[in-house]
């Protein structure tokens, strides 16, 4: 310490971690959100560990994702840890005073919370199964349009023209009931006569999603980097 005095005192090591704890927690508590909703029957887009649920005590096809929820809720606890610390240190005149002792239960309880979140967590991402068919289904139709709009940037048109003629699109598919994979070259080509074949490519997913080839997009390979990146962060390689 720079000042023997402060160094009584001084508890901003501990703040520093409560909002580290908080911090993770947060991005813990968006992922469970996601996990909770990519789960519900509207989506569908994967399958919980049953292990890790329980069924609902008044309906029977429900399935409680109660390791996510209770993960969501633990986030509120870590913030209030930190908001704690710091009411507790905010009115303190310098040197050390009793109040400080009150510093440890909001650490060993953000520690003892974080630690059975992290826990919690990964148990439900090694047991969950992820329904491919579904997510891939889903992917297309409006989702696609950005592609189709940029294709005619390609082809010379300026973006705000090409984003009329696409939304134009979208307008006419709407009211004819159908997606965007349905629709005809000769369609297209009411729209702008810059419509060729190799368009019907963009409505593939997996080829829009390829086309992503920045750091950390959605491109395979890209995927793939990051994959390698995070192991290397963790030690793996």
């Amino acid at each position: 310490m720079r000042n023997s005095i402060y160094a009584t005192a001084d508890r901003d090591f501990i703040a520093e971690f409560l909002f580290a704890c908080a911090l993770t927690g947060m991005h813990l508590s968006r992922l469970s959100e996601d996990l909770i909703i990519w789960a519900s029957e509207e989506f569908s887009y994967l399958d919980l560990p049953d292990k890790l649920c329980t069924g609902s005590s008044i309906m029977p096809q429900k399935k409680n994702p109660d390791v996510l929820e209770l993960i969501r809720g633990k986030t509120g606890r870590l913030y209030g840890n930190l908001v704690s610390l710091l009411t507790t240190l905010k009115g303190l005149p310098t040197a050390y005073n009793r109040d400080l002792q009150e510093d440890k239960e909001p650490l060993f309880d953000s520690v003892r919370t974080l630690k059975g979140s992290l826990i919690g967590m990964r148990k439900v991402i090694e047991g969950l199964r992820v329904r491919e068919h579904r997510m891939y289904s889903n992917a297309g139709n409006f989702v696609l349009v950005t592609d189709v709009a940029n294709y005619l940037v390609q082809k010379g048109v300026p973006f705000r023209k090409a984003h009329h003629i696409t939304g134009s699109i979208v307008a006419y598919l709407i009211e004819k009931g159908k997606r965007l994979e349905e629709i005809s070259l000769e369609e297209l080509k009411n729209f702008s006569e810059l419509f060729e074949e190799d368009v019907f490519e963009l409505f593939k997913p997996e080829v829009v999603a390829d086309r992503r080839r920045t750091y950390g997009g959605t491109s395979k390979e890209s995927v793939l980097e990051m994959i390698e990146v995070a192991k290397r962060e963790e030690g793996l390689v």
